[in-house]
């Protein structure tokens, strides 16, 4: 019963009124409780702020002593607790119907207002069935409202921990313009092509910009489209509809349905169909999307990022990528600098995956001596951003407390000081750190890939020149830890 008494201040200057709303409320006393009396608006504005949690309600005289009243003190009130509801009563109007003084009233946040007259009622507020009503209906709005501010308190926060998980870290200039750069577009709605190469953080940059933007509260769907078989772009992108194909017994929405509110990251975009770049035309000029197995068009509102490592122009010129996309994609283009032109990011990067890193794993941060640092600072790192993450993996996974330039040299797949015991241009490790042959195995796959990926354009490319079908290619960097 506790939680559904309702809490009433009231703010009455005249003992009069005061005794008329007491004696209106009296039935319902297990239900209504006048916790406060107050006749000026400061007072009441004051009791606010020290006990904001204290009422549910406030009913109060339209004019009052002390000069705040009415509208403004209406409007105060409401800044202190958007959710507090507000009854106005009120010898301003002898017509209940008055439209023009109950917008005033309703715009600067009153509930409901009642008026005093006819003044023959000396015992009640005039209309005590309404009032009454009025008192538990703005008890339910307040109890809604209230909910509703914790459920968005929840949401905010929930964004909030999600930005500081994907952080961009670093404070060249470089990056500090990439900053700048993400919230300009977060400002706005306009389509994004990130360009850069493998491994420099194109998809993060993507989720900064949705999380930032007003879209923040809607889906990111992130797709790698040279991960997609060609057979399947068109079905996962768009949809399908029930019986559209064989093996279609259920309709599927696509990504751009899930999408609807939010934003869809399109990256490697160079490697999109011809065909499926058609429709994404389509969706980008008009809003639709053309389901395989239905006539009608689906409306979608989707903000559209895409990321390429190619050199898109060349892409366009050669004809494998439509003009007409491009320049509806490029209406904004992002660049994101390779690592080792913002060599002075290094070090925080490597402190900042090693903290998270070391409590993920569990174990104790380790230090890095100088010399280990400035191999690491020197390393090309042909991986970006996404190879000093594994490397750092790796530092850590040696359990070492103090991080050598040798153990740094180890964990990038430096092995040049171990030149006695190479063969044929591949290091081993010392007798006394053989690995198993399934280990040396994924050591191998891992630094050619990182090499091979290192000497290409894009990951399709990669792909084709270890003869792979890109997906494949994608799904063995994923279980090599690189991807």
């Amino acid at each position: 019963m506790a939680e559904n008494l309702i809490k009433v201040l009231l703010i009455e200057d005249e003992e009069y009124d005061v005794r008329r709303v007491k004696n209106t409320v009296e039935p319902f006393k297990s239900q209504i409780v006048i916790k406060d009396i107050v006749s000026t608006g400061k007072s009441a504005l004051e009791l606010l702020k020290q006990n904001p949690e204290q009422y549910d309600l406030v009913i109060m005289d339209f004019q009052i002593a002390g000069g705040l009243m009415g509208e403004e003190l209406i409007r105060e009130i409401k800044f202190i607790d958007s959710s507090l509801q507000i009854i106005v009563i009120t010898k301003m109007t002898v017509n209940i119907a008055d439209f023009t003084f109950a917008n005033k009233l309703m715009k600067a946040g009153a509930y409901w207002y009642c008026t005093k007259y006819p003044g023959d009622i000396e015992e009640y507020i005039y209309q005590p069935t309404d009032f009454i009503l009025s008192i538990f209906n703005a008890f339910q709005k307040s109890r809604l409202e209230k909910e509703k501010l914790r459920s968005n308190s929840k949401i905010i926060k929930n964004v909030e921990d999600i930005l500081a998980q994907k952080i961009v870290v670093g404070t060249s200039p470089q990056i500090d313009d990439l900053k700048k750069e993400i919230i300009k577009c977060a400002q706005s709605n306009i389509s994004i092509l990130i360009r850069g190469a493998s491994g420099t953080g194109k998809e993060l940059v993507a989720f900064n910009i949705h999380y930032n933007s007003s879209r923040k509260y809607e889906n990111f769907i992130p797709i790698n489209c040279g991960s997609l078989p060609q057979e399947l772009v068109e079905s996962e992108l768009f949809g399908y509809e029930k019986g559209a194909f064989t093996g279609a017994d259920r309709k599927k929405p696509g990504l751009f349905e899930q999408a609807h509110k939010g934003t869809i990251f399109l990256d490697e975009i160079t490697e999109l169909p011809l065909p499926a770049q058609v429709k994404l035309l389509r969706v980008i000029q008009d809003g639709e999307v053309e389901k395989i197995g239905r006539t009608e068009k689906v409306k979608v509102d989707v903000r559209i990022i895409a990321a390429t490592n190619k050199i898109i122009e060349d892409e366009v010129k050669a004809k494998r990528f439509r003009e007409d996309l491009y320049f509806r994609l490029n209406v904004v283009s992002i660049y994101v600098r390779p690592l080792k032109e913002r060599r002075a990011d290094i070090p925080i990067l490597l402190e900042h995956y090693l903290s998270l890193f070391s409590i993920d794993m569990g174990q104790e941060k380790p230090q890095i001596d100088q010399s280990a640092m400035d191999f690491l600072v020197n390393y090309s790192w042909p991986g970006n951003v996404r190879e000093l993450k594994n490397v750092v993996q790796r530092l850590l996974f040696s359990g070492e407390l103090t991080i050598t330039r040798e153990g740094a040299k180890r964990s990038a797949g430096f092995l040049e000081s171990l030149a006695e015991n190479a063969f044929n241009g591949v290091g081993f490790p010392l007798p006394n750190e053989i690995l198993s042959l399934k280990e040396i195995e994924t050591e191998f796959r891992k630094k050619y890939f990182l090499y091979v990926r290192a000497q290409s354009s894009s990951d399709t490319e990669a792909a084709n020149k270890l003869g792979l079908a890109p997906p494949n290619f994608y799904r063995m960097c994923k279980e090599l830890g690189i991807k």
